[in-house]
């Protein structure tokens, strides 16, 4: 299987001087999301985890709505790319016939080929508000943790990375990917795999906090979501439909706080509508 990164030769130009540089980028291959001989999707990919982001991505896109309705998974690779072939009970591969879809896409678009405005904006499910409760603190502390837990933008600078963050534990897992919808949908599978509970914790993410990313973090039942960057307006609303936690800007120095304040813990009374 393709390695994670490569070495190339180039040029590095500072103040009119050039001079030859090795450095180390992140590989990206075509994934292919097969489901019962029938390619779902096809999406540019980090090649390691590949079992971690067909399971994750079968999750966050309601393909499937337990990891036992998977009945086989296998990864195979081509000199063309990776296909993760996996073959899904029978009432999931009925369902998944009558709602077939093309998801072909570049990296960096999470909603590449959806075939109606409906399906962009599918229903999604309310999250329970639960007794999960996050220090302020623990949320300040979030992304610079992640930072810690990327070997592989240590190398490249050009990956995203997503964690999942346990009150009173800290970060205990993560991974990452040339795609931030793939390095989410990546942590979404690993930990469904490790039979994690995604409702006792946060998601934290290196990217901004999207539609597509909110979407991904309620369908996986996590009630908080984190990133270093802000939201967009549409996912500020189906966060506060979803009844998420939407938290942004959370880069070691303070963060933002918008939607369902009551799972952090803020040591102030909170105004936000």
């Amino acid at each position: 299987m393709t390695g994670a990164v490569r070495t190339a030769q180039g040029l590095a130009v500072r103040g009119g001087v050039a001079r030859g540089v090795t450095v180390t980028l992140p590989e990206e291959t075509p994934v292919a999301l097969v489901y019962n001989g029938s390619t779902q999707a096809v999406m540019m990919a980090s090649p390691q985890d590949i079992e971690d982001f067909a399971l994750g991505f079968s999750l966050s896109e309601g393909v499937i709505a337990d990891p036992a309705e998977i009945d086989s998974l296998e990864v195979v690779a081509h000199d063309a790319g990776i296909e993760a072939r996996m073959w899904l009970a029978d009432d999931r591969a009925e369902a998944l016939a009558a709602r077939r879809r093309a998801m072909t896409g570049p990296v960096g678009c999470g909603l590449c080929g959806i075939d109606s405005l409906d399906a962009a904006l599918r229903p999604l499910p309310r999250l329970d508000g639960g007794p999960l409760r996050f220090t302020a603190a623990e949320i300040d502390a979030a992304g610079t943790a992640l930072t810690g837990r990327q070997p592989l933008h240590d190398r490249t600078r050009a990956v995203h990375a997503a964690g999942f963050l346990r009150p009173g534990t800290g970060l205990v897992t993560a991974r990452e990917d040339v795609g931030r919808h793939n390095a989410l949908d990546k942590l979404i599978g690993a930990l469904a795999r490790a039979e994690e509970d995604s409702a006792t914790g946060a998601i934290v993410v290196t990217s901004r906090l999207s539609l597509d990313m909110v979407q991904k973090c309620v369908m996986a039942g996590a009630p908080v979501l984190i990133g270093v960057s802000a939201p967009t307006a549409h996912a500020l609303r189906l966060a506060e439909d979803a009844g998420l936690t939407l938290v942004a800007q959370a880069r070691g120095q303070g963060f933002d706080l918008y939607t369902h304040p009551d799972r952090i813990l803020t040591g102030a009374e909170s105004h936000v509508a």
